[in-house]
């Protein structure tokens, strides 16, 4: 069940997800309320999982991953009998950022980053193609980052 969001929150949430680091006044200045109750909204926010966390956002080219691939992933009948172990497996694999089961001929699209392409393609050898189940890869780089957003249009 969703929670009904009036425009205080919409507001709250789209400054949040522009810099968490705002403080509850901050914010409670910029949508007009004063700030024990912005301070409460946001709590309440985030008993309910509206908020689910408040991180800092890395710019991956300049710690050097400059390589960004997503993979489509087709399992066997065996590997899709072991979806678990399968799905355990990419969650250990730090260069695997995201992970999406998809309906059609693949399986499964992870976006992976590396350093480069030899970094990419150890990845490839040494982890990913050793999960057991998956049939077949299909490795697509990334040329370049058209959008790239974390923010939800709230």
């Amino acid at each position: 069940m969703h929670s009904q969001l009036d425009s205080y929150d919409r507001k709250i949430l789209a400054l949040l997800q522009e810099d968490a680091s705002l403080s509850s006044a901050q914010i409670a200045e910029q949508v007009g309320l004063s700030q024990s109750p912005c301070w409460r909204r946001i709590q309440r926010m985030k008993e309910e999982g509206i908020i689910r966390g408040q991180v800092t956002l890395l710019d991956r080219k300049k710690i050097g991953l400059n390589t960004q691939i997503f993979a489509e992933i087709k399992l066997n009948a065996h590997g899709r009998s072991n979806f678990t172990g399968f799905t355990e497996a990419i969650r250990g694999f730090p260069e695997v950022l995201e992970c999406y089961v998809l309906m059609g001929s693949v399986d499964f699209m992870l976006r992976i980053v590396t350093a480069d392409i030899e970094a990419y393609e150890r990845f490839f050898f040494e982890k990913l193609s050793m999960v057991p189940g998956i049939q077949e890869v299909n490795s697509i780089v990334a040329l370049s980052e058209i959008k790239s957003t974390t923010s939800l249009p709230v």
